[in-house]
């Protein structure tokens, strides 16, 4: 039995997707509250986030070994996202010239 209504897009959603934005976005506001007492913008720490847990995922795609949560790769995702935060000093993020 299958729902139809507003809610029926949900269905098709993975489940990884879901939990791969979470991550991010909790990571990012504890590498900001915690690494960077926040001084620094929330802008580039959430960017070096992506990135990390980006290349954590592609290091999963090729094969690597990794500690796995759900369909997410938890180990190399926190590790290149941890490594990556040591270039939010340096990296100016302007979203409008």
């Amino acid at each position: 039995m299958s729902f139809i209504g507003p809610l029926s897009f949900l269905n098709r959603v993975p489940p990884g997707l879901v939990l791969g934005i979470a991550l991010v976005l909790v990571l990012a506001q504890l590498f900001h509250s915690l690494l960077h007492h926040g001084r620094r913008p929330y802008l580039p720490v959430l960017l070096l986030t992506v990135a990390g847990i980006s290349a954590g995922q592609l290091w999963d795609v090729l094969g690597l070994p990794g500690l796995r949560l759900g369909q997410v790769n938890l180990l190399p995702a926190l590790a290149f996202a941890t490594a990556l935060q040591s270039l939010a000093k340096p990296l100016t993020v302007r979203l409008l010239p």
